[in-house]
């Protein structure tokens, strides 16, 4: 699904004229024609990831998305909406799942996890996907967690989520600790 297309889908056209002035609109409308990566947040009141089924439970009735620089769109859909339309379109999640880097609450520090998305399902508020893990513990459970998803054909890039974590993780390993002064 072309990002356009997605902007579209998810509602965005009708909400620009009041919220933005006619110069603004027409810099939005631009943008929306142009090739746009959006990030996509959910959160829940819990998650148990094992056996690669990730399950969130309690998820926020609504996902978040943004996109980067230069237009920096910001907006919400139905998490219901949001797993219907997993498979539709060209370049779609189904076709070319996402990564995505999951933050716990698991304890005394946050667990992250970095995974590969597949499979969603919505059922009484709970969200479950079939995950493959790529970095981070393979079994985990905790309270709070927030799953940020990936844009659209960009796995692992070194500005998408995952790969940011990936970068910083990488970093944290090169960097000497602190020696004798």
């Amino acid at each position: 699904m072309k990002r356009r297309d997605m902007l579209i889908s998810l509602g965005l056209t009708p909400l620009l004229p009041p919220l933005l002035g006619s110069s603004a609109m027409a810099a939005a409308t631009k943008a929306a024609e142009q090739e746009l990566e959006l990030l996509f947040v959910q959160s829940a009141n819990a998650v148990d990831l094992k056996d690669g089924i990730l399950k969130l439970t309690g998820i926020n009735p609504a996902t978040i998305f943004f996109s980067d620089r230069p237009e920096r769109i910001v907006g919400h859909e139905p998490t219901g909406d949001f797993v219907a339309q997993w498979g539709i379109g060209d370049n779609n999640f189904a076709e070319n799942p996402p990564n995505a880097a999951l933050s716990i609450l698991a304890g005394a520090e946050p667990q992250e996890v970095i995974l590969e998305l597949r499979n969603p399902q919505i059922k009484d508020g709970d969200l479950t996907y079939e995950v493959t893990v790529l970095q981070g513990k393979a079994s985990v459970s905790g309270g709070a967690a927030s799953l940020f998803i990936d844009p659209l054909g960009r796995p692992m890039s070194p500005t998408s989520v995952a790969g940011v974590h990936r970068r910083e993780r990488r970093r944290a390993v090169r960097r000497p600790g602190p020696g004798p002064l």
